[in-house]
């Protein structure tokens, strides 16, 4: 029997890992056919470690490469430079990106250089606006122009890459991991029962919201702060969560603003489990990210995105999802809309979910076994 092929796995940041770490864990069910190293990058240090102790996933190689102050420039340059010695060292046949952080991208310009094969998870996600978000579409874009296999989500992330001109064999729509990382978790989330130092109504609906996407910064976030201000104040009926990411262009305007008031509970940011429990919990999901779009339709949550466009339309298209902008009374209006309209609430929360069946991991491994096994 032929060795194992080499398998190198890139994380930095806390989605990362819950995306791939059930990819990892696919992967090293098959030690006869993949030989799987885990690379940090740790563009994230403390909320990445969160995600790490939750799957229960140590690196082979920590580059700990966060610093303070640190901004693009500085993380794609460390990057870059520090996955050298790390090709150099482990020699992959195929080196494993995820989705649009400065470390999905850099890695595979890395891998390029060392000519190594770059397979692409979560690939061809498309806003088709530079700036929004930004970095994330030119870093998936350009990542996308480094892969030799490519594995998006959905048939409308396909069409992106073939309507690019990717090759057809290379390309296959598996799902997303987080579906994967959703169904395997969501036993382990339901039996926390609660978060400490976390005291919820049973009696209020909750409205759990996530906001942190940069072309927000400013304006939006304060527009946002508006909006859940206005809430809480007009609705007895409900409560807000918000774990606070740390950005300090998101942290300050956000206490300020909304530190004061009943019923708005500002946390930290939440590991993995407990934020799952919060969304599964949760009466309806009010976010910029993308993790929450592709995982509130599989737990039939209404998900309203406060972005102007998304690379995840899917959702929009099925009805589980509306985007409001950050517009303060576009968001008082929507949400007010799907706590007043049991009819408008029940068809967003039984669209269903257009992100997959939880069998992405499966999927890879399956077309990369086959692929690797062909002659170069």
């Amino acid at each position: 029997m032929s060795s194992p092929h080499r398998i190198l796995v890139a994380m930095g940041t806390r989605p990362e890992v819950i995306k791939l770490a059930p990819l990892v864990g696919a992967l090293r069910a098959r030690p006869d056919r993949f030989q799987t190293v885990v690379c940090a990058t740790a563009q994230h240090r403390q909320m990445l470690d969160q995600a790490l102790e939750v799957f229960d996933l140590e690196p082979d190689v920590d580059l700990d490469l966060m610093a303070p102050g640190q901004d693009i420039f500085d993380v794609t340059a460390r990057v870059l430079l520090a996955m050298r010695p790390v090709l150099a060292e482990h020699q992959p046949d195929v080196v494993i990106v995820q989705g649009d952080t400065t470390t999905a991208f850099t890695v595979a310009l890395a891998a390029f250089y060392a000519r190594r094969k770059v397979a692409h998870v979560e690939a061809g996600l498309r806003s088709f606006d530079k700036f929004q978000p930004f970095p994330e579409e030119i870093n998936r874009v350009l990542a996308s122009s480094l892969t030799d296999f490519h594995f998006p989500p959905t048939q409308g992330s396909r069409a992106n890459l073939l309507k690019a001109g990717y090759p057809e064999k290379d390309v296959l729509v598996t799902g997303n991991t987080v579906i994967d990382a959703l169904y395997q978790s969501l036993p382990r989330a339901r039996a926390l029962g609660g978060i400490a130092g976390l005291t919820l109504d049973p009696s209020r609906r909750l409205v759990l919201v996530t906001g942190h996407r940069r072309e927000n910064f400013g304006p939006g976030v304060a527009s946002m702060c508006e909006a859940l201000a206005d809430l809480v104040r007009r609705r007895e009926d409900l409560e807000i969560v918000y774990p606070v990411h740390l950005n300090p262009n998101v942290r300050g305007p956000v206490h300020e603003r909304l530190g004061a008031l009943a019923r708005m509970h500002l946390i930290e940011p939440l590991s993995y489990l407990p934020f799952l429990w919060l969304m599964d919990r949760a009466y309806l999901l009010l976010t910029d990210s993308g993790g929450v779009q592709e995982e509130g339709p599989a737990l039939g949550k209404p998900v309203l995105v406060m972005r102007e466009v998304t690379e995840r339309p899917e959702a929009v298209e099925v009805g589980a999802a509306a985007l409001v902008g950050t517009d303060r009374e576009r968001i008082v209006e929507s949400v007010e809309r799907l706590l007043d309209d049991p009819a408008h609430y029940r068809s967003m929360a039984t669209a269903g979910s257009p992100y997959g069946d939880g069998k992405a991991c499966q999927r890879i491994v399956e077309f990369l076994e086959k692929r690797l096994a062909q002659p170069s």
